[in-house]
């Protein structure tokens, strides 16, 4: 009996014990999910705006707000007011067709909200709308035309910056606050002076309506706004071989004087949207806002560059005998002499063909003020007569290394580069063109044939 007992114990222990094991490996798996999903992204391009940005901006883009207003929408103003002085006991009014046809906000200000977003400022802003009108009353009806003066405009409120899945900047308004402190209505036509004297007393309402729509109609614009920005393109083609991706992969971050942008800032080959085999690294920005505007360039950002670039086949050049005497035979020094002696052997009973193919993607190290760029290849002279098999001369490797420098002009990136050194010696692979081999065949064993 208590054999019976210990065996029954014994297989509750063991069930126990297993089912303890499974949960354990659950647990160790999904910790591998969770690590493998965490890692962190790092971008490859870092781009602020400053203070004097927002300042600029403010300025530069008055004439395009005033634009914005004035092909606008404004709904219509409805309502009813009682005029007791006339002994009316209502009078139904609609102004509709509004439009803005000048404003001013001389006193607007930006301001960065620390992890939140843009404040903005606009007080004793007026502005001068004209409208169409409608009165029913008991006693009359009429239509006509009228000049509405605003003055005492106040707005504040934040604008938060934030993105979507798709890399997309997102912005929300947030706080909102407007409102018309005074208005005069001019109205015009047949009856216009009797109008105008009871025009004081729709005042007040009009404002009571018009301070009702201010923000559902500021709302309304930064939702259109957002609409425009979600039709952005992040993924830009840069040539018939690369693409660059330029879509946000955080959230805007804001202190006191700055907002970052962290944009992805990678190349792919256009036939290949796969990830690059190396990280990103991080790296910051200098702690300066003297500026408007500051961009950083990751060494990720040129290395993703190179790789898409040789993996799409951008550094695979052939050139022909017309290409050679336009480009390099011009040059009596270095590579280009050497190819003049060729020539002078060769060139006058046969044509011949240099096919120069990177071996590796080439290889960008950033340093201070500019950066190097090392470039592994190898080439193959060969000549071929009409009819005839391909003939190799001469099949070497190379690497050049090269300084490579940016500078700013005008609204252009200028880019030079200068040859540091390069170094060749007798290629031990396999010949890119064999001797008994046609300049098709061979080009299609390289991998760069048809």
């Amino acid at each position: 009996m208590i054999t019976g007992w210990m065996d029954g114990w014994m297989e509750q222990v063991l069930e126990m014990c297993t089912k303890m094991v499974q949960v354990l490996w659950g647990c160790f798996l999904l910790w591998n999910l969770y690590i493998s999903s965490a890692q962190t992204i790092y971008p490859g391009i870092k781009a602020r705006a400053t203070q004097r940005a927002l300042d600029y901006g403010i300025q530069a883009g008055m004439e395009m707000i005033e634009q914005m207003v004035k092909k606008r929408n404004i709904p219509d103003l409805k309502g009813s007011e009682s005029l007791e002085f006339l002994k009316i006991d209502y009078v139904n009014y609609n102004f509709k067709n509004i439009k803005i046809n000048a404003f001013s906000l001389p006193n607007t200000s930006l301001a960065f909200v620390p992890g939140v977003g843009i404040r903005a400022l606009i007080n004793h802003g007026t502005a001068n709308i004209s409208t169409d009108w409608e009165i029913k009353s008991p006693l009359f009806q009429d239509t006509g035309g009228a000049d509405l003066f605003l003055s005492g405009v106040y707005f504040t409120g934040i604008v938060v910056l934030a993105w979507n899945d798709f890399g997309h900047p997102i912005l929300k308004l947030q706080n909102c606050c407007a409102r018309v402190s005074h208005s005069d209505v001019s109205f015009s036509g047949e009856l216009s002076v009797l109008y105008n004297s009871f025009s004081e007393p729709m005042e007040k309402p009009i404002l009571k309506n018009l301070n009702k729509m201010l923000c559902p109609i500021i709302t309304s614009e930064v939702e259109a706004l957002n609409a425009n920005l979600s039709m952005l393109k992040a993924l830009r083609k840069i040539d018939n071989y690369t693409l660059l991706d330029y879509s946000l992969i955080s959230s805007p971050e804001i202190t006191e004087n700055y907002v970052d942008l962290n944009l992805k800032g990678v190349f792919y080959p256009l036939e290949n949207l796969t990830d690059t085999p190396f990280s990103s690294v991080p790296f910051v920005l200098p702690e300066h806002s003297d500026s408007m505007i500051y961009i950083g360039i990751s060494e990720y950002f040129f290395k993703s560059a190179s790789y898409a670039y040789f993996t799409a086949g951008a550094f695979n050049v052939t050139l022909t005998t017309k290409e050679i005497f336009n480009h390099l035979i011009r040059n009596s020094q270095g590579l280009g002499s050497m190819l003049s002696q060729i020539a002078e052997l060769y060139i006058l009973s046969q044509p011949f063909m240099v096919k120069v193919l990177a071996t590796e993607p080439p290889v960008v190290n950033l340093l201070p003020g500019n950066f190097t760029l090392d470039i592994p290849a190898s080439f193959v002279i060969f000549t071929q007569s009409k009819n005839s098999t391909a003939k190799t001369i001469v099949s070497m490797d190379f690497v050049a290394s090269t300084n490579v420098a940016l500078a700013i002009l005008g609204q252009r990136l200028i880019c030079s580069l200068s040859l540091k050194r390069i170094k060749v010696w007798p290629s031990k692979r396999e010949k890119l063109v064999p001797r008994h081999m046609t300049s098709q065949e061979g080009l299609k064993s390289c991998g760069v044939g048809p």
